[in-house]
């Protein structure tokens, strides 16, 4: 809308049903978000407009609440869902706190879908050939893409705090700073939006697809997650001799029992199963363990004030909100209800009855329909939706011939 019309106040209405439109631009039926199809307002705030600095001429950006127009949060909206499992915490009189680890690959853009993704010329006219995980030079091909990218993260108030190469060719990270679990999602969303459109005017694809090449690490998005008290600032994993607390292993508890019913929430297209099926360091499992990335659950070494949970099954692909919320819902329910974890594993392990997860888009889709849990914690209205909407993106793919069939499967018949 016009800056002028923003700025008076005029309010923008969405039909409730966008909500849920799928990632092929279909929508399930009227039933999962109301028959009449009525309008959501969306609501914003002064601290949540950003100037994109790339823009020319110059835009906005105002992250919004989708609300009913009575005032109330939409049933349907992540963010509000999010915002939900806060108030929850705060009714225990605790702050979750919370960090996301972006991964994604830089490519040239893509001029058949047939192909796979090639890396981008380079500063030198060649082309990344091979992993530069942690390469001090690595990223200096793509130096006026990550200069703009740097520039523009320091216009929109972005805090970074580490950015390396990763395993992948031409896979990068990045850290944001731990903050305040809806802030924090603001921020990744607002990253992943400004990366691909510094990548687009320098001619460049950046994907954050879970896994884009085959035999190559996919992409995650781990989420590091602590709970303080509200004023203190206490880290409540940590007790006073720097031991860790009941409190800490109920968290966990709870992360070991909803993983499986919420692995959709993670994880939600079929490519997101590519890389759990796949585990180089993308572990489709509930187990937890002190600095092991083969472990679902990851302790980082760290001082007791920092004590916290990595989770390490989120794709780079997942709705941060949705995934945030998933993952610090899960915590508080072992919280509330005192659950107990598995022993810890370390070095390499099998994993143990009842902590694998769902491998496919098809099982999780079941697992997380079913799930009471999920519906006690997103509503019914949310989960009934998703799943509608999940569902079509599974036929859409099963209605697809791939090149493997054709390459492999065409001389059988």
């Amino acid at each position: 809308m016009t800056a002028a019309g923003f700025l008076e106040g005029r309010r923008l209405q969405l039909a409730r049903g966008v909500l849920l439109q799928c990632i092929m631009g279909g929508y399930p039926e009227a039933r999962f978000y109301g028959s009449d199809d009525g309008d959501l307002m969306l609501t914003s705030a002064p601290e949540r407009v950003f100037t994109l600095p790339w823009s020319e001429p110059r835009r906005a950006l105002a992250i919004c609440d989708a609300d009913e127009l009575d005032g109330s949060s939409s049933g349907l909206s992540t963010r509000g869902l999010l915002k939900r499992v806060v108030a929850a915490y705060a009714e225990q009189g605790w702050q979750p706190v919370v960090a996301t680890e972006l991964e994604f690959f830089v490519f040239e853009r893509p001029q058949d879908p047939q192909q796979p993704f090639r890396p981008p010329l380079g500063l030198d006219g060649s082309r990344e050939s091979g992993c530069s995980a942690f390469g001090v030079s690595s990223g200096n091909g793509l130096r006026p893409f990550f200069t703009e990218v740097y520039r523009c993260m320091e216009a929109l108030g972005l805090p970074r705090d580490t950015f390396m190469h990763e395993m992948g060719v031409s896979q990068f990270e990045i850290n944001l700073l731990h903050g305040d679990p809806l802030q924090v999602a603001d921020q990744t969303f607002l990253f992943k939006h400004m990366l691909k459109e510094v990548g687009l005017k320098h001619g460049l694809a950046v994907v954050c697809m879970a896994k884009p090449l085959s035999h190559t690490p996919g992409s995650s998005m781990h989420i590091h997650q602590s709970v303080v008290e509200q004023g203190s600032g206490r880290n409540i994993f940590s007790a006073a001799d720097g031991e860790a607390t009941p409190a800490f292993f109920h968290f966990l508890g709870g992360q070991q029992a909803a993983l499986a019913d919420f692995t959709l929430l993670f994880a939600p297209h079929v490519n997101s199963y590519q890389r759990l099926c796949h585990p180089y360091a993308s572990p489709n499992n509930a187990c937890w363990s002190h600095d092991n990335r083969a472990a679902g659950l990851r302790i980082p070494a760290s001082g007791p004030a920092a004590r916290r949970v990595e989770n390490r099954l989120p794709g780079a692909d997942a709705n941060p909100y949705l995934a945030i919320a998933a993952s610090l819902a899960a915590g508080l329910h072992g919280m509330q209800h005192e659950l107990q974890p598995s022993a810890p594993i370390q070095g390499e392990f099998a994993v143990p009855d009842g902590l694998s997860l769902p491998c496919t888009l098809h099982a999780a889709l079941q697992r997380l329909h079913s799930s009471a849990l999920a519906r006690q914690w997103f509503g019914a209205e949310f989960i009934e939706g998703y799943c509608a909407s999940k569902n079509m993106e599974l036929m859409s793919y099963l209605d697809e011939i791939t090149p493997w069939e054709r390459r492999v499967l065409g001389s059988q018949a």
